[in-house]
């Protein structure tokens, strides 16, 4: 069901058919939260036994469903304020125990909330490792300073070996950073969580998945 969290953002929350001890906290890719992520909450409250809570990136905005609007709003997103609403999707689940879950830009964002305790694992699915120059504004710090060999062994990155988005440079310096790195080398970006998508790889996909579990619930 879509709830309101106490700042204003929108977010999709899911209680799973069984009991759990475990919230999931989604940042979605740059396109937001949409059917595809309701789906995608129903399927993962109930086949991961979590209470699940989808986050909108683009709180109070009706930018439309094209990209180039959607990016040029990124420079004027505030990791704070991003922050702020993960925390309080974490809060909504009604556990103590959560974790977080990121795709594409939503995978940016998972890199820079390891910085906050509050999440026990984190898992970015193709999450940028570095801010691209067109996203650069006053609130947005570099995903990279933000990941420490005091944090990083809470972080699971997947990465396509074939996505633009991971060049081999900014994957050295992420894997340096002493995060757990798994890559696919025929995946493109996007290859996961999207059916419809032409990169889709659903052998890669189901694997990514099933990783990304064991790595939040363990």
């Amino acid at each position: 069901m879509r709830i309101t969290l106490p700042s204003g953002t929108e977010a999709e929350l899911v209680t799973p058919s069984t009991d759990t001890e475990i919230g999931l906290v989604i940042i979605p890719d740059i396109f937001g939260l949409r059917p595809l992520f309701d789906d995608l909450a129903a399927r993962l409250a109930n086949e991961w036994s979590m209470t699940t809570c989808v986050v909108e990136p683009f709180p109070g905005l009706d930018l439309g469903e094209e990209i180039e609007s959607r990016y040029a709003a990124v420079p004027n997103l505030d990791d704070e304020a991003n922050l702020r609403d993960l925390l309080e999707g974490a809060d909504a689940t009604g556990c103590e125990k959560v974790v977080l879950l990121g795709f594409c830009m939503g995978g940016m964002y998972a890199y820079k909330a390891v910085r906050n305790d509050r999440f026990a694992k984190i898992a970015s699915f193709y999450g940028i490792i570095r801010l691209p120059e067109i996203w650069a504004g006053p609130g947005q710090g570099e995903p990279l300073d933000m990941i420490s060999t005091d944090n990083s062994d809470r972080l699971l990155a997947i990465i396509g070996g074939l996505d633009h988005f991971t060049p081999d440079g900014d994957v050295e310096a992420l894997d340096a950073t002493g995060a757990t790195l798994v890559r696919y080398p025929e995946a493109e970006h996007g290859f996961a969580h999207d059916a419809d998508r032409p990169a889709h790889r659903p052998d890669d996909a189901a694997d990514a998945f099933a990783r990304a579990r064991k790595w939040l619930t363990v």
